[in-house]
Formats: structure tokens, sequence, C-alpha cells
């Protein structure tokens, strides 16, 4: 089970990542195909798992820490690693989370750097955008923050994928939420990193009633993050297909 440090557990990656889903008892929210595609390879990750061994860093705040979940086991950090581990052994993974809640871009970048200087990382899955949005912060700065963290990533050798921020009728209608939203499109673009879309992922869901956590009946909403939760790691799932089918050469899954 991913922790707030971390875990080791054989799993064989590309395998995982190149197969569908195996968990029968779940149904995955269904999402439009474009939102799935990684637009750019992840070739450091495709290395690290032909070598056998491979080191995840996930960044964030409250929604990579399990806030609102029933418990570590259900936030998607771990319901990914479960999808890839359901795969046949092979590969060794390690799994890290970094973050807390509150965490701004800038924060996050400062936490990446010292995190790198001790324990390089393959893949770096990075949820941002969400506080600069809230606390009305400048957008400049939070393109410096990005451009500072992915530049490090890019010196080390490590893969990203950026996250944008988790859709939400209160923050759409407080925060102008617009702006932050295209930068890290902008951003993930002129780094030729991936980015998860999940702004218009978890909108999407809303919209066609698969999962609406903000309108969930309180004895339900626990139920309904944990939903969410799945839903976002076979979504991220789907991201690293495409990114690792880029990486190979071979068309998009």
């Amino acid at each position: 089970m991913i922790r707030t440090a971390r875990l080791l557990g054989p799993v064989l990656l590309l395998g995982a990542l190149l197969a569908p889903a195996a968990r029968a008892e779940t149904r995955a929210c269904a999402a439009p195909p474009e939102l799935l595609e990684a637009g750019a390879p992840l070739p450091a990750t495709v290395r690290a798992a032909r070598a056998g061994s491979l080191r995840i860093l996930v960044v964030g705040g409250a929604s990579v820490l399990g806030l609102g979940t029933s418990g570590p086991a259900a936030v998607w950090p771990a319901r990914l690693e479960a999808l890839i581990a359901a795969r046949r052994p092979g590969l060794t993974v390690e799994v890290a989370v970094r973050g807390r809640r509150g965490l701004t871009t800038a924060e996050a970048a400062a936490l990446l750097a010292a995190e790198l200087a001790q324990a390089p990382a393959h893949l770096v899955l990075w949820a941002t955008g969400t506080v600069s949005a809230v606390r009305g912060l400048e957008v400049d700065e939070m393109v410096e923050a990005l451009n500072a963290g992915l530049e490090a990533l890019k010196a080390a050798g490590s893969d990203a994928v950026l996250i944008d921020p988790q859709f939400s009728r209160f923050l759409r209608t407080n925060a102008n939420i617009e702006p932050y939203l295209g930068t890290l499109r902008l951003v993930a673009a002129a780094h030729q990193v991936p980015l998860l879309r999940r702004w218009e992922l978890m909108r999407h869901w809303t919209e066609t009633g698969q999962v609406d956590v903000e309108r969930a009946p309180k004895p339900e909403r626990v139920a309904a993050t944990d939903r969410l939760n799945e839903c976002l790691a076979e979504a991220m799932a789907a991201l690293l297909r495409s990114g690792v089918a880029e990486a190979r050469g071979q068309p998009r899954p």
C-alpha cells in the first residue's frame, strides 16, 4: 500500500501500462479519448522498466494525501499502484508520495529539488495549480516555478507528468481558474511533457453523472471520493500507456 513515504512492490510496469485494467469489481469512469492522450513520450520510464527497477514520485497537495477517502489504500496513487501490481511480477517499483495541504507550485518545485538530491526518480507525477488559483497568485510566479522544476527533472533524466486542478463548482465560481488551466497546458507543451487534464476529466464525469463528490449525500461522500480516486487512477494509467507507447514508437493505444 502506498504511504506518504515509500513503498516497494514487484510489478511488471510495461505490461500493466500497455494492458487494460483487470479489476472486475470496479467500473472505471468513461472519458473522451483525447483527454487520455499523453501527447509526449516517457522514455525514462521505458528505460527504467527495461532495466528492472523504477522509482515513481508523486508530488502534490491534499488530493495525493487521501483527505476525504476511506483510507490510504483508496487514494489515486495507491489505486494506480494496485492497477499495476495486479499484473505479472517482474519489475521492482518504488512509489514515493510527497506533499502537504496548501502546497504552492513554488514550494512543490523546492520539494522536488530536495527529493531529487536525495533519491532520483524516473517518473514524476506533479499535481499543481489549485492553490495558485485559490489564492489568486500571479500566473507568472507559477510559470517560473514550473519551468524551474521541469528543467531540473529534465537535467536529472526524469520523465514528468503534470496534473492540473480538480474540477469544483465552488472553485469555478469563486476563483478565476481558466488562466491557470491554460498556463499548465502551455507549459506542458513547451516542455514536451504529458498533462493529465484532471479538471476536464472530472467535469465530464460530473456532467455525465458518473461521479459527483460535491453533490453526493453526506453518508455517500466517502464512497464517492473513493470512486473518484479510482477513476483518476484509471485515467492516469491510460495516459501512461499512451506515453509509454509513444516512447516505444508504437501507435497510441
